[in-house]
């Protein structure tokens, strides 16, 4: 008997138009998933048995049900019958289906499977909602389910993109869906609005437990609300996609309410997660983001931004040798990495080899020319733009003017060049001022190889503006969570202790080193007339350098044998 009504589901099941199982008077046959509405279960799904799910008892005021399931990376396949169909089934990691319910229907299936060969942990849960209710995806055109309620994520190093069908109004069992686009009044699909909502898993957390933890504070509207972060709301005439810079890393979850204002109702579409990696990519996936190269070329510019920080003015060719290596480097791996196809390894010892370049130019050009105003003019414009960057790591960088490129761009200009434009009248303090916040700033970028922060954002989403033209639509939030307070909180106490170190150590001292190349003119115009200087009595550089050749010349000579050499006379 057991078997028979088994048979029975499956049959009824598969007669269905994409809708749900129909009704079976009985108790649940061995095998199946009981599910209860509002209630998430845990499941384990095996490549060679695909398990069913049945939800009963459905009260007779619910009109739609989505069922959905959800895993860390592994794709589960979720449909309506047995037999996978495009347009009744869907395979993925986050992935559900709208079930709409007939008159007297009191009862759904669906079927549960997976191809990988390893057994994959999921979380599943039926929510049910009323005539009045929207039904996400209900205007779908573009996906192969006819009433699409998923959202569909793609992501690359730049920006993560999340994609949905649009949504239709609630109706009635029996009853016939309202049209689409036949007309946009307010008593259509056009009055609907969308509420895109991001939330952040814990930082440096990559566990599968965690993950399906939290997808359940993301399924249903109320906990949306509660815990998620509102980004951005769209209309329906607004294009239904949104961007995001991406994190990788660090977990992320999307999710879309769709509003009607009119009837004061609320539908959650099924939420969607994303790491911005691979977690089965042999190389560079997300348990290994870090790479050598990274980690050893911040080190090193972290160990001199440390050294920058508490003693730049005092060492001043060496702080100048740091900023013409950030200015030079900076824009050398914008350059090379727009217009030519190395690999991110080559780039970074290229840009190394450009900035060390520009470090030495710019303090040859201090040691001959001795232009104070030209050489704090760099110190200055590197200062404003790690001012202009926080000022755009701030909700202010999401503001919709600033997708603007040309609104954006002038706008960076601006404040980076109001920075030494407002020190010009006290270098000194500029100069300590820029030593505290950019030496102190590297320490973060190198903690960033190691162990992930938010705050590297900060100027990496100003490179990727620069390097990637689609960044502009992207919204740049970031989580700011536990690790992010402590870095944050180091950043500070370097900036501040660097800071209070040169003023103190500074106080009495010339603002400047003078001219090196007038300090050497005249050391050597003296040198000439002063005889009684002992480097008077020095020889000249060429007659040294030759005497040093004939010393080194002399030791691959052979010795001449003592004795005598003149022959005897007959």
């Amino acid at each position: 008997m057991g078997l028979l009504r088994l048979l029975l589901i499956v049959v009824l099941a598969s007669v269905t138009r994409g809708a749900c199982g129909a009704e079976i008077v009985g108790n649940s046959s061995e095998g199946l998933l009981e599910f209860s509405v509002g209630k998430f279960r845990y499941l384990e799904l095996k490549k060679p048995f695909p398990e069913e799910a049945i939800l009963r008892h459905i009260s007779s005021n619910v009109t739609f049900v989505i069922f959905q399931i959800h895993s860390q990376y592994q794709n589960t396949t979720i449909s309506f019958s047995e037999t996978l169909l495009p347009n009744a089934s869907e395979t993925g990691t986050d992935k559900g289906l709208v079930s709409i319910l007939r008159p007297e229907q009191s009862m759904c299936t669906w079927h549960l499977e997976t191809l990988d060969p390893e057994p994959v942990q999921n979380v599943a849960i039926p929510l049910s909602y009323s005539e009045s209710d929207p039904i996400p995806g209900g205007c779908n055109l573009e996906f192969d389910v006819d009433i699409d309620p998923n959202i569909y994520l793609e992501y690359n190093f730049f920006e993560t993109t999340i994609k949905f069908a649009p949504a239709n109004l609630g109706y009635a069992r029996g009853a016939d869906p309202p049209s689409c686009d036949v007309k946009m009044g307010p008593d259509s699909r056009w009055r609907l609005q969308y509420d895109v909502y991001q939330y952040f898993l814990p930082e440096n957390d990559l566990t599968e437990e965690v993950l399906l933890r939290h997808l359940q504070r993301m399924a249903e509207v109320p906990q949306v609300q509660a815990n998620a972060v509102k980004v951005v709301t769209l209309t329906a005439d607004d294009k239904t996609s949104v961007s995001f810079s991406s994190l990788r890393g660090q977990g992320v979850i999307y999710n879309v309410i769709v509003r009607d204002p009119f009837l004061n109702t609320s539908t959650a579409y099924v939420p969607t997660h994303t790491y911005a990696c691979s977690f089965e990519a042999e190389e560079g996936n997300c348990s290994s983001l870090g790479r050598v190269s990274t980690k050893v070329f911040f080190t090193l510019f972290a160990l001199l931004g440390l050294f920058i920080c508490f003693f730049g003015h005092r060492f001043w060719k060496t702080e100048l040798f740091f900023i013409g290596f950030i200015f030079m480097g900076f824009f050398f791996y914008i350059l090379i990495t727009r217009l030519t196809p190395m690999k991110y390894d080559v780039r970074l010892i290229v840009t190394a080899i450009a900035g060390s370049i520009g470090g030495i130019f710019l303090v040859a050009a201090w040691w001959r020319f001795g232009v104070l105003t030209l050489c704090m003019l760099c110190v200055g414009l590197v200062l404003g733009f790690l001012v202009a960057s926080v000022a755009f790591f701030t909700p202010l960088g999401n503001l919709k003017i600033f997708r603007v490129d040309a609104v954006f761009w002038v706008t960076f200009s601006c404040i980076a060049i109001f920075i030494p434009v407002v020190f010009m009248g006290c270098l000194r303090i500029l100069n300590i001022l820029s030593c505290g916040f950019i030496g102190s700033y590297s320490v973060v970028l190198a903690m960033d190889s190691y162990l992930y922060t938010s705050l590297s954002y900060i100027t990496l989403n100003i490179l990727r503006r620069a390097l990637h033209v689609d960044f502009r639509r992207a919204f740049v939030n970031v989580p700011f969570q536990t690790n992010d307070f402590i870095v944050l909180a180091v950043w500070g106490m370097l900036a501040v202790s660097g800071i209070t170190l040169q003023i103190r150590r500074e106080r009495g001292r010339p603002f400047f080193p003078p001219h090196p190349y007038k300090l050497w003119k005249r050391e050597r115009e003296r040198r000439v007339t002063n005889i009684l200087d002992p480097s008077y009595h020095i020889p000249p550089l060429r007659e040294r350098l030759f005497s040093r050749l004939a010393q080194i010349e002399g030791l691959f000579q052979k010795e001449q044998p003592a004795g005598e050499r003149t022959p005897l006379l007959l």
